[in-house]
């Protein structure tokens, strides 16, 4: 090794100079970057489970992120969060959706309800109380987004909504032919169970719609 040649220590340590000089932004100029802005809020007014609410968000906040670290209602799971599992699942003015899919701001004035707005008066909802009787759930991470799908699925078949496998689209106010097991499991195939849980949930589902 010639006296003018790096050692393997003094190599190492130099590249972790520069190495740390990327990683905390120094530049030959020494530029520094601007703070984040934190004052870009926006109002949002809305209801949570009956009750009136008022937040100050940054305007790119889920629905998702709201309840759970806004409201403090963490019944409702973050599992994708890309709209896949469905463990988000709650209930926008009766209506099921994907709240990992949509902005906060986007529900200015709308009735939001999460799993923890389905008892009323110290009683399970009826869905609620089904999924404990037919083993609906094993792990439980899923089942809230479930739940919510499953209460929405309950007024769409009121409603005699179609789904992609309806063979009779003309029900004339009859559900009977929307609750064989295939209209079911179509209908909560957006709620993922990774436990497994198909068979309870569909009966739990099946006996509330047939009430």
């Amino acid at each position: 090794m010639g006296f003018d040649e790096p050692t393997r220590r003094q190599a190492i340590s130099a590249m972790g100079v520069v190495t740390t000089g990327f990683a905390i932004g120094i530049t030959d100029d020494t530029a520094t970057a601007a703070p984040p802005d934190v004052g870009n809020t926006v109002d949002l007014h809305l209801r949570i489970n009956g009750k009136p609410v008022r937040f100050a968000i940054d305007p790119r906040v889920t629905l998702l992120d709201l309840v759970r670290e806004h409201a403090g209602l963490t019944g409702t799971k973050k599992g994708c969060d890309h709209g896949q599992c469905g463990a988000c699942t709650v209930l926008a003015n009766g209506r099921r959706i994907n709240s990992c899919l949509s902005l906060a701001l986007s529900h200015e004035g709308d009735e939001i309800t999460t799993v923890e707005g389905l008892a009323a008066n110290g009683e399970l909802d009826p869905i609620q109380a089904a999924f404990i009787e037919h083993d609906g759930f094993q792990c439980g991470y899923c089942t809230p987004g479930q739940i919510c799908s499953a209460v929405a699925l309950i007024s769409e078949l009121k409603r005699c909504d179609a789904s992609v496998v309806t063979a009779n689209l003309v029900h004339k106010g009859e559900t009977k032919d929307l609750l064989t097991d295939g209209e079911l499991r179509e209908r909560m195939s957006g709620n993922l169970c990774r436990c497994g849980a198909y068979q309870g949930i569909v009966a739990a589902v099946k006996e509330v719609a047939s009430r």
